[in-house]
């Protein structure tokens, strides 16, 4: 059970953050939620699909693994890849507000995380109180994720609108078990794509959305590394 609290230096003046075990929430995910502001960079690591969360609305997401619990960026509790998605990387932190009726956002810790303890790690705060180099990136982290939120809704939104996202199955053939049928995920409908008019290209173009879904299309070729990965993890 998380327990988020407002951070701050007076109660929380010894607390550390282990960097490898800040991943933990997503060291057995399949899939790892996505932003349009890291997909130039996610894109050169990891398959970028659309799936469904718990309420049936479209996320766009880094592709982990092949199957449930399984991430093959993942080796001895470390993320092996040159770009960690941002929900990942944040570890125990969350924005929130400062009061429910205030409109500050703040940064949260979730005490009970793997990561946090008072013995090892990056600290979050100098002896004096001020600020690390490790909590000032979180922050920034934090405010990206926060300023992504609205950029993704209307994404997702434009998709939608022109029939861009279609259900997208593949099979591979995995050396060690045959063929393995990969489902339950979207991709770019590209054909709905090249049959859009000028207008309505330089309108996602001018939103910020067409760089993106070719960030998705050009991903599909790290399809390949993602297997090499799984074959090379230890027990494939």
């Amino acid at each position: 059970m998380a327990k988020h609290v407002l951070l701050n230096n007076l109660d929380h003046q010894h607390l550390h953050v282990e960097p490898s075990a800040a991943t933990y929430d997503y060291q057995r995910a399949m899939c790892v939620p996505l932003y349009p502001a890291e997909a130039r960079l996610a894109q050169a690591q990891y398959p970028l699909l659309f799936a469904k969360d718990a309420q049936g609305a479209f996320q766009l997401v880094a592709l982990t693994g092949l199957q449930e619990g399984e991430n093959v960026f993942v080796s001895q509790g470390t993320w092996q890849a040159n770009y960690t998605p941002l929900v990942a990387a944040k570890g125990p932190f969350v924005i929130g507000r400062s009061q429910p009726d205030s409109e500050q956002l703040s940064i949260h810790i979730d005490l009970d995380h793997p990561s946090v303890s008072e013995q090892s790690g990056e600290p979050i705060f100098l002896p004096h109180g001020g600020n690390t180099d490790y909590i000032d990136h979180i922050a920034n982290l934090l405010s990206t994720l926060h300023e992504s939120l609205p950029q993704h809704a209307a994404l997702i939104s434009a998709c939608e609108q022109l029939n861009l996202i279609e259900s997208f199955v593949l099979d591979i053939e995995l050396p060690s078990s045959g063929t393995h049928r990969l489902s339950g995920f979207y991709t770019v409908n590209e054909p709905a794509l090249q049959a859009l008019s000028a207008q309505q290209l330089k309108d996602l173009q001018q939103q910020g959305h067409l760089e993106t879904l070719y960030m998705v299309l050009a991903s599909q070729s790290q399809i390949n590394t993602l297997v090499q990965r799984r074959q090379a993890a230890p027990g494939h």
